[in-house]
């Protein structure tokens, strides 16, 4: 019987490092899901070996199943997972995802098909349950669905999925795997060689929320993601003082602060029908989004200062590499990619386009 699937679908590649039991048998479920679009699907597994082995079994028949090659042992263990994934799979199209990360057919299919006009595609992800950490996390979704403070991609969530070109990302040479930000990374590594990035505000892809012990765990560690973003790290640094000296002198303007934080998520929840997807209380979240990360973008520069961030038993330091390094490093190497122009999302708003560079 022949193969209802084009041969071009695509593959998927989900890295996986888990310390303690979880979900494989949902996980190997919702995978199983996902074999009537793609025609390869690749967990690339840095778990301790009994994990290991109990996944290898959730996973027969499902996925396959591999470690993370032993040349690649990076302080951020997913890139090692994820350029194992893409130097083992065969296919043109590959979708890299979390492992909270949920597709559904028709938007997994979307997602590929876009590939076909740019070397990277940029989901948004949305919360599939709201707890209340999710609705206070979505607020950041929602803001940077307005402005993110990055200059090269201005708009849209920094989601946990990407899908890119196999043969632009090896020619790329892979992504700094000692990047905290490492969605970003691929986005800037993708980018500064030359490649496209589309950024479809309306493609829109679910995700499991953490739980909230995990949820607090990450809130320093995400604010130093922002040193890879000068501007906006600059803003939450200002906004701390600003908002203890407002609260002392002059409520009203604090209030009307907070109310226009409260607008702007608004506005980015209803672009591009956003509403169907984030509740309007994660823009009310948004005031008491933007005081956390102020005064957790305080405690990331003590860690800074201090060498880094703790993660994994060890203090990291990089953020990401900025694109003016990128672009020298490429253009140096002569990485040149010859790619089509981004067009426009099939349907809605598409968010911006970033044209191929010369070198």
């Amino acid at each position: 019987m022949s193969d209802p699937r084009p041969a071009q679908a695509g593959a998927y590649i989900l890295p996986l490092r888990w310390n303690e039991p979880g979900p494989i048998a949902e996980l190997a479920g919702y995978l199983r899901s996902l074999t009537d679009v793609v025609n390869e699907v690749l967990v690339v597994d840095g778990s301790p070996p009994p994990l290991y082995g109990s996944h290898a079994r959730a996973l027969e028949g499902v996925a396959r199943h591999l470690p993370p090659h032993p040349d690649l042992d990076f302080p951020m263990g997913k890139v090692s997972g994820v350029i194992t994934g893409v130097r083992e799979c065969s296919r043109e199209h590959v979708v890299i995802a979390d492992d909270d990360v949920r597709y559904d057919g028709p938007t997994l299919k979307r997602t590929l098909s876009l590939l076909a006009e740019a070397d990277l595609v940029r989901p948004q992800n949305y919360f599939a349950e709201l707890p209340w950490h999710a609705r206070w996390d979505s607020a950041r979704s929602l803001l940077n669905r307005v402005f993110t403070g990055d200059l090269t991609f201005p708009v849209g969530d920094f989601p946990g999925t990407l899908a890119v070109r196999r043969s632009t990302f090896l020619r790329s040479g892979a992504y700094d795997g000692r990047a905290l930000f490492e969605n970003l990374e691929l986005m800037r590594t993708i980018r500064a060689a030359g490649g496209t990035v589309l950024s479809p505000l309306d493609l829109y892809v679910a995700r499991t929320p953490p739980t909230t012990e995990h949820f607090l765990s990450q809130r320093v560690r995400q604010a130093y993601d922002d040193f890879a973003i000068p501007l906006r790290m600059g803003a939450f640094l200002s906004a701390g003082p600003l908002g203890i000296r407002l609260l002392r002198r002059d409520r009203r303007t604090l209030l009307v602060g907070a109310g226009a934080l409260a607008a702007i998520a608004e506005g980015g929840r209803r672009r591009a029908g956003g509403a169907e997807r984030f509740p309007g209380s994660a823009s009310l979240f948004a005031p008491a989004w933007v005081a956390e990360r102020s005064i957790c973008a305080w405690l990331a520069l003590g860690s800074k200062l201090r060498g880094g961030v703790p993660y994994g038993g060890k203090r990291l330091s990089h953020s990401a590499t900025s694109m003016r390094r990128l672009r020298r490093r490429h253009d140096s190497a002569h990485a040149t990619l010859t790619t089509p122009e981004v067009g426009q999302s099939r349907k809605g708003d598409a968010g911006e386009s970033s044209a191929p560079l010369s070198a």
